[in-house]
């Protein structure tokens, strides 16, 4: 056999493989004869379910400054001086009268000062978690069964 000779082999072997694989284009839909041995693919529909992530909304968490009037009372204390004058009963005295004599009584009050400062009160946190539930999905789905036929005499050993 030569070198030529090989590659007509090759060009053969393809066009045998074509015929049959037109004869089967051929065949299919169509009833096929029997050889020896039947053979019929049964088919079916099953569901591909696949899940993705939506966002459905969004929350935010923020802060706002309100106004509060607060009114406090503070007890505050002053001084008072209070002037007292009494008889007395004419009692000798070995003092001459003097110049004039001054006396100094400091006199104090509480004054209210008003500072502010700012103090944590509480925290707020914020976090997602998963609740899984479960979902229906309704969908029709074809399936391919076999159906034996017998007519006449014919004795048909079912084997599942």
């Amino acid at each position: 056999m030569g070198f030529f000779d090989l590659f007509a082999e090759e060009e053969q072997d393809k066009e045998k493989r074509n015929n049959e694989k037109q004869r089967q284009v051929r065949n299919e839909g169509q009833d096929k004869e029997f050889a020896n041995e039947a053979h019929l693919d049964l088919r079916e529909e099953e569901l591909d379910i696949h899940k993705h992530r939506v966002e459905t909304g969004d929350v935010e968490l923020h802060k706002q400054i309100v106004e509060e009037e607060k009114e406090v009372n503070v007890p505050v204390s002053h001084d008072q001086v209070i002037i007292e004058q009494r008889a007395v009963d004419h009692e000798p005295t070995e003092e001459p009268i003097s110049a004039e004599e001054t006396m100094h009584i400091p006199v104090t009050a509480e004054r209210v000062d008003v500072e502010k400062h700012t103090v944590v009160t509480g925290e707020v946190t914020a976090h997602k978690r998963s609740v899984e539930e479960t979902e229906q999905v309704h969908d029709v789905l074809h399936k391919e069964v076999a159906e034996v036929e017998k007519h006449g005499d014919a004795e048909v050993i079912n084997e599942d």
